[in-house]
């Protein structure tokens, strides 16, 4: 129950690039890629800007067969998916088929696609509504279509814990390598700039209503206001240390070598955020000490109450301005489950180049007591990076990633 996994494998779709060398091309000098929604008319709504992937057609990466029966939120994770093997060096038949598995997470599933069949309903009649529809706006179709694609007929699952879950799933495929599965694709994507979708992430009140998109979404800034919404994620192909090493994998990125999770108390208890005791715990299980981060990774949520709440779990587990901090979400926009593996991305990327990525246009309040990365890139030699997210409704998690030698 102890053998390492590594990710040998990495396949993202952000707002600011579009496979992992346009990400970290955009991400490592601080490519802002939040705008003015395009994919409706935002004027009637109170919140207008969005991180949205430009470009994308999902008929020139997929089979036309696939485009009637998926949401865009499916076809972006296919792709990632498709280009995290071929960046492992894993084609379908290389590995036995119950010995490879897809553990994604999802925080509001196919929601355009739900819209569009509701529409077709409303307007048109029940005879109009696809039959695709009883699965594509499933939280769990992510991993079923890419299960499906690739063969892979060993363990799968889906997480549902907001932001927090793309972390949570890439612990649970971490468990289940540690069991014998010998390779699994996990991760996590949202995407639901629609206007259905829209609508329900302004319903939680902490969606930013400013129309400047470089001082909308502001974690840790005297003028943090809320947070912009982003569409995205990643997936990693995880695997055996030694079992990748058998096949002869083609490169190690990293090992996912700790994690923690806790959930919040009830508001009004009096007991404290279960944050800090979820870094701790990845801590212990990496066998790490605080003084071996060289960087975190912040879940950076952009509200004042939220971001004390963190800032107070680094301060106590660091010590003021104890480890560098930074939150290149900024850029692109909370991709909700799609985050936290895209920050897991960006660790072991920079890891790679020695240099840790910006927070962008966030001027740090004193207040906090972090050292948050700004502005610019920091040269920096880091051999373990944390990686926080918390989820709506009070889940905590967090991964330690070691890098190679």
């Amino acid at each position: 129950m102890t053998a390492r996994v590594v990710i040998t494998g990495i396949g993202i779709a952000a707002p600011n690039g579009f496979g992992v060398e346009d990400y970290w091309a955009a991400t490592r000098i601080g490519k802002n890629a939040i705008g003015r929604i395009t994919r409706f008319d935002p004027t009637q709504y109170p919140a207008g800007l969005a991180g949205e992937i430009p470009g994308f057609e999902a008929r020139d990466h997929l089979p036309g067969r696939l485009i009637p029966q998926t949401d865009r939120v499916t076809q972006l994770a296919l792709v990632a998916a498709d280009s995290a093997f071929e960046d492992a060096g894993v084609r379908p038949g290389d590995v036995p088929e119950y010995d490879m598995g897809v553990v994604t997470a999802s925080t509001a599933g196919g929601f355009e696609f739900g819209q569009n069949e509701l529409q077709a309903l409303w307007s048109k009649g029940s005879q109009y509504v696809s039959a695709y529809q009883s699965f594509a706006w499933f939280y769990a179709v992510n991993s079923g279509q890419i299960s499906i694609r690739n063969g892979m007929r060993g363990h799968s699952a889906v997480v549902v814990s907001d932001q927090a879950g793309g972390l949570d799933a890439i612990a649970q495929a971490r468990r289940q390598i540690r069991k014998g599965s010998k390779l699994i694709c996990s991760g996590g994507f949202d995407a639901s700039i629609c206007p259905w979708g829209w609508v329900a992430q302004l319903a939680n009140g902490r969606v930013s209503t400013s129309d400047n998109p470089e001082r909308a979404y502001l974690p840790f800034d005297a003028d943090a206001s809320g947070y912009v919404p982003g569409e995205g994620g990643a997936l990693l192909v995880l695997e055996d240390a030694e079992a990748a090493r058998q096949r002869g994998a083609e490169h190690v990125y990293g090992e996912i070598a700790g994690y923690g999770s806790t959930f919040d108390p009830r508001p009004g208890s009096g007991r404290a955020p279960g944050l800090q005791r979820a870094i701790e715990l990845a801590l212990a299980d990496a066998r790490v000490e605080p003084c071996d981060i060289g960087v975190v990774f912040a879940d950076a949520a952009g509200t004042p109450e939220l971001d004390r709440v963190e800032a107070d779990a680094l301060v106590e587990v660091f010590g003021v301005a104890g480890v560098p901090v930074t939150a290149p979400k900024t850029m692109t926009g909370r991709m909700y489950a799609g985050a936290a593996p895209v920050d897991i991305a960006a660790a072991v990327l920079g890891m790679r180049e020695g240099l840790i990525p910006p927070t962008v246009n966030v001027s740090l309040s004193p207040e906090y007591g972090i050292d948050l990365v700004t502005a610019q890139p920091r040269a920096a030699q880091v051999r373990n990076a944390l990686v926080v997210a918390r989820g709506h409704g009070g889940f905590n998690s967090a991964v330690v990633v070691r890098g190679t030698d």
